[in-house]
């Protein structure tokens, strides 16, 4: 790690580390990838201020996202099949979130399971969830979250159906992998990565397999979701979501004006303008070029966060200035955790809170609760 200085290096560090199709997986967006590619290409277009002879000492990122307290206004971002970027791998990326003072927020579609990550941190990280057909199904995932005393439900609105990703398709992605003549290769030429899978028992859907009825394994990610995603999900769906949870309340998958005001209206405590990183709907605008619009729109209403693109302390910056009160990353620690485990996850909030820290003081701000529009160059 000492020679990692900045996430990319993580990046070509964990291709080497972790085998392709579940690579492919974090590194991957919908059909073309281009709203993917938009993610970062916008965020770089933004423009910052220099200013010179002001005073940068005593510096400040600590902030906060629906009234919790973080070191830095980031959280790391729900992701699906976490635990095969590396063994355990949300357990170890939710001791490192916590270790550094921002909030984990743990997928449905993780492989190790509320329980797991619970039994391993000792402060409350956040819960995402799904919406299923089974209604049972979703209530016990609420009672599980509760009983984790999880702080914050993160309930993601954009994936009713599930967008179309070549490379997982051609990739033939599955949790635990397929034992075909090419999965076999791509895990043998990965061994580090395979010693430390066999030493654990968690290589599966761990929130769902045993929980949900009738599922003992998950062959198929895809036909499962295609068959137990709800694509009649309506605003009236999270209104009863709001009342069963009963406490703090973060929708994401905002990504339009006008939803952004039926969001607003539901009572829930902040949104995610997110496109889901470009792994839904490709043609979609970028995140970073929607949140200036919602946040005039709704951000005297609702908290706004954002989502999608971010990949340095600089991108966080620009977001916090158009108005995001708290940024997620999602690749950049999955890179880190492919790279070196927990470790890896240290190092990459590690490199965002350096990047974000110098960024800030070189714009002539020392509390990042002063960055706004000011700070942007025309």
């Amino acid at each position: 790690m000492s020679k990692i200085l900045e996430i990319s290096d993580l990046k070509a560090l964990a291709k080497r580390r972790v085998p392709k199709m579940f690579f492919d997986y974090a590194d991957s967006g919908a059909w073309t990838e281009g709203t993917y590619r938009a993610n970062e290409e916008d965020f770089r277009k933004v423009k910052l201020r220099q200013r010179v002879l002001v005073d940068m000492t005593n510096r400040s990122l600590e902030s906060t996202m629906i009234g919790q307290k973080v070191s830095m206004p980031v959280a790391l971002a729900p992701t699906g099949l976490t635990g095969m970027q590396h063994a355990d791998g949300e357990m170890l990326a939710a001791k490192a979130a916590e270790e550094f003072g921002v909030p984990f927020t743990l997928s449905t579609m993780s492989i190790c399971s509320i329980e797991d990550v619970a039994s391993v941190t000792t402060k409350p990280f956040w819960f995402q969830l799904y919406v299923m057909r089974d209604r049972d199904f979703v209530k016990n995932l609420i009672d599980r979250a509760k009983a984790a005393k999880c702080s914050a439900l993160v309930l993601t609105l954009d994936l009713q159906i599930l967008g179309q990703r070549h490379k997982d398709l051609r990739n033939g992605l599955s949790a635990p992998p397929k034992f075909t003549p090419k999965h076999i290769w791509q895990m043998a030429t990965r061994p580090l990565w395979c010693m430390q899978m066999l030493q654990t028992k968690r290589r599966s859907f761990g929130n769902i397999v045993g929980h949900a009825k009738n599922v003992s394994d998950l062959s198929s990610l895809s036909s499962w979701t295609a068959e137990q995603f709800d694509p009649q999900l309506s605003w009236e769906n999270v209104e009863e979501i709001k009342k069963m949870w009963g406490g703090p309340l973060i929708l994401k998958g905002i990504l339009d004006v006008e939803d952004a005001k039926m969001a607003a209206r539901t009572g829930a405590d902040a949104i995610i303008v997110s496109n889901h990183g470009g792994r839904q709907l490709d043609g979609a605008p970028s995140s970073i070029s929607m949140l200036p619009k919602i946040v005039d729109t709704v951000g005297h209403q609702i908290e706004v966060h954002v989502d999608g693109g971010i990949r340095s302390g600089q991108d966080v910056l620009k977001a916090v200035a158009q108005g995001a009160q708290g940024t997620y990353i999602g690749r950049p620690f999955l890179y880190g955790l492919g790279a070196g485990g927990k470790a890896g996850v240290t190092t990459a909030l590690d490199i965002i809170r350096k990047e974000l820290d110098i960024t800030m003081a070189l714009c002539g701000k020392r509390d990042i609760r002063d960055i706004s529009r000011d700070v942007l160059a025309e």
